[in-house]
């Protein structure tokens, strides 16, 4: 998949940008604080409903102005898709083919992206914060149903935490809500543990030939799901269901002493190895790079093999943070195949047949152009 045409109205620094891209590598050149970022992220929010910079929807509308509009024209192997997505103080409206969207989970998942920003090279050595979030919005591309159940996930953390609030500074005493909670809490979290499972596996699959290939035959990598209840893969729902049920009866006195959910899948982690040795905390700064590298290579294979298409590629000021040899190994892995934006101040010193092939578009002000 490829997107043709993007179209900003009143986004960030846009005022009012119209422009045509190429199935190709796309390079998007500026000085820093021109609007080169905002490119990029426009297109992942055309995508995801969601910036990777903010949570606050607000920063995405341009200054005194009501909302922001991303429209886009993508092509997939079955034709044309016109995509829309308006951003105002009240919420989102999604559309895709022109029919308005009713659930945000309904439109995600219709144009795929891969995003590889400097701060994705923080997924091995950031908080447990960044590999949540990078998994749910990885799953979330290819499964609607998950995206679905870990946003009715988080509504019911949200209300037993505040339930959880209220036994503990006596404002209520009552448990039955609790154990009503928990029940549901239970039950979604569980599903989204098991999916999560799912990913990794696949995710590990893709990832341990990328990074044999980067580390040059040296060095063997591990991804490992964490979970913060004692729950493994080769359970069954009923199982987990059980187990859970174990951990939250003995911790329930020390949940209401605390106010907060201590246990659940926004408590777990990712682990990664490097030939059995913890990246994050004995990894040198290039097997963390390498790692981090393999794991977004890895995720656009994993996103072609569920799709049956290539997702597109964004790469945000992230060549200049690899070495010759990494940024080398990925150009190699898209050349062809992967419709790639890059955003950089400058080509100069990187030296490969796909940069010098690419179509050039310049960025001053807010204005994008393209160098013919």
């Amino acid at each position: 998949m490829h997107i043709e045409q993007l179209r900003l109205k009143d986004y960030r620094n846009y005022d009012d940008l119209e422009i045509s891209f190429e199935n190709k590598v796309n390079v998007i050149l500026g000085q820093n604080a021109q609007g080169k970022t905002n490119v990029m992220e426009s297109i992942y929010v055309l995508a995801m409903a969601k910036s990777h910079r903010t949570s606050n929807d607000k920063d995405l509308i341009r200054w005194d102005q009501e909302y922001a509009k991303i429209e886009g024209r993508v092509q997939k192997q079955h034709g044309s898709l016109p995509m829309q997505l308006v951003i105002s103080k009240k919420g989102k409206k999604a559309k895709c083919n022109h029919i308005e969207q009713q659930k945000l989970s309904q439109y995600v998942g219709n144009m795929n992206v891969v995003m590889f920003a400097p701060e994705d090279l923080h997924l091995v050595k950031g908080s447990p914060q960044v590999r949540r979030r990078f998994i749910d919005m990885e799953i979330g591309q290819v499964s609607p149903v998950y995206l679905h159940d870990i946003n009715q996930y988080q509504k019911i953390l949200q209300q037993r935490n505040h339930y959880l609030k209220l036994l503990q500074t006596k404002k209520q005493n009552d448990q039955t809500m609790l154990e009503i909670l928990t029940e549901q809490f239970i039950e979604m979290a569980v599903k989204i543990v098991a999916k999560r499972f799912e990913f990794i596996h696949l995710l590990e699959k893709w990832a341990i030939p990328i990074h044999e290939g980067i580390s040059r035959g040296l060095e063997t990598l591990k991804i490992m799901y964490k979970p913060s209840v004692e729950v493994s893969e080769d359970q069954d729902l009923s199982k987990m269901i059980s187990v859970y049920k174990e951990k939250f009866d003995k911790v329930k006195d020390r949940e209401i002493d605390r106010g907060v959910t201590l246990f659940g899948p926004h408590r777990d982690d990712l682990l990664f190895h490097v030939n059995e040795r913890d990246v994050q905390t004995f990894g040198s700064q290039g097997q963390q790079r390498t790692t981090a590298l393999s794991v977004k290579l890895a995720e656009i294979e994993l996103i072609h093999s569920e799709i049956g298409e290539y997702p597109i590629l964004l790469l945000d000021d992230v060549l200049s943070e690899l070495d010759d040899y990494r940024q080398s190994h990925l150009l190699n892995t898209i050349q062809g195949k992967v419709q790639t934006f890059v955003t950089t101040t400058s080509v100069d010193g990187i030296d490969h047949q796909t940069l010098k092939e690419a179509a050039a578009f310049q960025v001053e002000a807010g204005t994008l152009k393209k160098i013919q």
